[in-house]
């Protein structure tokens, strides 16, 4: 199973208000080194990040337009999307959708649903249908999405959903903190292969009024990332966040580009490939401890890590699973992708949480928690400020080599 995201696990401790803190109060927005600057407003292969929540530090978010297959007029334009390199495929809430009528996708003559667990048993549950999904300017057509809907046959929610595998699900854009999630991760599909040979794959199901059973889906049938569809611009994503202040800043933005190399506005230039694993993982060497089971994923709002306590004091009270070290702590790991023996080093930084959330900003360069256990070291958020983050699709080529990979 490949790694998702962490962001449901860290939200309860981050809703907390106040004054004071360190760093910049305002906005940050520039261009960041790896590509060629481009105007948002006139390009078609872009899409303008957000980051401007301080409800939900560290959540970066884009519009997409969900049709029905072959509309321009039943349609709608879904703010407030989580952007998510650690996940694939794009999963709306029902009530986002306004009505919109979509495609069910069938398993035979049963509707398909999908039950998707992430790393911190928080969960989406849903009938997965298909859309016209318009980024930017560019669309992919009839892609298979989730619609997550937690009533969707409730009363023979299968196993997968329930605890002790998922012991939330999500409930509705507001509880949730978005309107959907994107995921641009290195992969097309959310399962592959592994969905497609056997019922038991703990992902997809068909329902009726009694149970719901587990059902093998061909690739093409499941939910898949919406940037692998599009008929150029395909290969994989750049994710461009601007550099900002320790302490954070009010709100930022940035662009997520389409393709890698395709374009004038998204040729490479002067970054490093690292090879990812068939999971989408590569090695980080941290504290001596060599973990080979690393990702980046844009979907969680810190850095989360394994370290003792004599190095970063761990966090009490509300904001416990976040670090508060007394002073502001630059550390440093070695990243090496997978089957390589070359390591390049990156530094980054670990404020006080508690602090952070008391100033009451939006984006933070140096926010950090423990990860769950066994699970790696997860680069979230804070590792694309002042960055151009390539993504690599699995198969696909480009001038920075074949998928899946991830450069920097």
């Amino acid at each position: 199973m490949r790694f998702n995201n962490l962001i449901f696990a860290v939200i309860a401790s981050t809703m907390i208000s106040g004054c004071g803190g360190s760093g910049s109060t305002g906005t940050s927005s520039s261009q960041v080194p790896g590509t060629t600057p481009t105007n948002p407003a006139t390009t078609a292969n872009i899409l303008t990040i957000t980051v401007a929540d301080p409800s939900y530090p560290n959540k970066p978010t884009v519009s997409v337009k969900v049709c029905a297959p072959g509309s321009t007029t039943n349609c709608q334009t879904i703010n407030n999307v989580l952007l998510d390199t650690g996940s694939y495929g794009l999963r709306v809430f029902k009530q986002a959708l306004n009505g919109v009528s979509l495609t069910q996708v069938n398993v035979g003559s049963k509707p398909l649903s999908e039950c998707m667990a992430f790393i911190d048993n928080s969960g989406d549950w849903g009938p997965v249908q298909l859309a016209d999904v318009v980024m930017g300017g560019e669309t992919a057509s009839n892609v298979p999405i989730q619609v997550i809907d937690s009533t969707y046959f409730s009363n023979a929610l299968p196993a997968a959903c329930k605890s002790p595998n998922v012991t939330g699900l999500d409930q509705n854009p507001t509880a949730a903190g978005f309107n959907g999630i994107l995921g641009v991760g290195l992969f097309a599909s959310d399962c592959g292969t592994g969905c497609a040979q056997s019922a038991n794959n703990g992902y997809y199901f068909t329902c009726n009024s009694a149970s719901c059973t587990g059902s093998a889906v061909q690739v093409a049938n499941q939910v898949t990332n919406p940037v692998a569809l599009l008929n150029q611009d395909n290969n994989g994503v750049i994710v461009q966040l601007p550099s900002i202040g320790l302490g954070g800043v009010s709100s930022t933005s940035g662009q997520l580009i389409l393709g890698i190399g395709t374009q004038t506005n998204n040729k490479p230039s002067g970054v490093t490939t690292y090879p990812a694993s068939s999971s989408g993982e590569f090695t980080t060497i941290f504290n001596g401890i060599t973990s080979q089971n690393s990702f980046i994923d844009s979907g969680s709002n810190g850095l989360f890590f394994s370290v003792p306590a004599s190095i970063l004091a761990p966090c009490t009270g509300l904001n416990q699973g976040w670090y508060c070290p007394s002073t502001e702590a630059l550390l440093s790991a070695a990243n090496r992708g997978y089957g390589s023996t070359a390591s390049i080093t990156t530094t980054f930084n670990i404020g006080n949480s508690t602090s952070l959330f008391n100033t009451n900003r939006s984006a933070f360069p140096d926010l950090g928690g423990t990860s769950p256990s066994g699970s790696g070291f997860d680069w979230g958020l804070p590792f694309f400020f002042g960055k151009s983050v390539f993504v690599g699709f699995d198969n696909t080529p480009s001038n920075l080599g074949v998928g899946p990979y991830w450069a920097f």
